[in-house]
């Protein structure tokens, strides 16, 4: 059984010339896509089986991501159902120089962990462990039902 702090992942993309729309910022396609894919890999760490994107939920976009900024992605898993499994997901634009970090994009996805045959398989329970995890999980529920 994982902790939510063990599932946490972390992941950064550069936003090049080709990731940008007209006006100068990271194709919001793009961002959604770098979100699903860490979203993923967080469930997978919990599950411990491949998982398929089965719903999105309110995927908030806040601010651009200038092109020469990076883009970070973090998730994690905050519950699971008996198959299913919720990742918070958060995008921010860095500054490559400083570091400076501002949230651009909020969302909620949920995963089906599938086995061999593609059909739904039981994941296990999340443990919440550390007061950390507890923080991470309660600001996941907080937020998830907002529209």
């Amino acid at each position: 059984m994982a902790t939510i702090s063990e599932t946490f992942i972390e992941n950064r993309e550069r936003i090049q010339p080709n990731d940008t729309n007209n006006y100068g910022s990271a194709h919001g396609g793009n961002i959604m896509h770098w979100m699903d894919e860490v979203g993923a890999l967080c469930a997978m760490r919990h599950a411990g089986e491949t998982c398929v994107t089965a719903y999105v939920n309110n995927l908030d976009f806040k601010r651009p991501v200038p092109q020469g900024d990076t883009c970070v992605i973090t998730g994690y898993v905050y519950a699971t159902g008996r198959t299913s499994l919720r990742v918070r997901l958060q995008a921010f634009h860095e500054s490559p120089r400083t570091g400076e970090r501002e949230q651009t994009t909020d969302s909620y996805f949920v995963f089906v962990a599938t086995d061999e045959s593609g059909d739904p398989t039981p994941v296990p329970e999340l443990e919440v462990g550390s007061e950390r995890c507890e923080t991470l999980r309660a600001a996941a529920l907080a937020g998830e039902g907002r529209e």
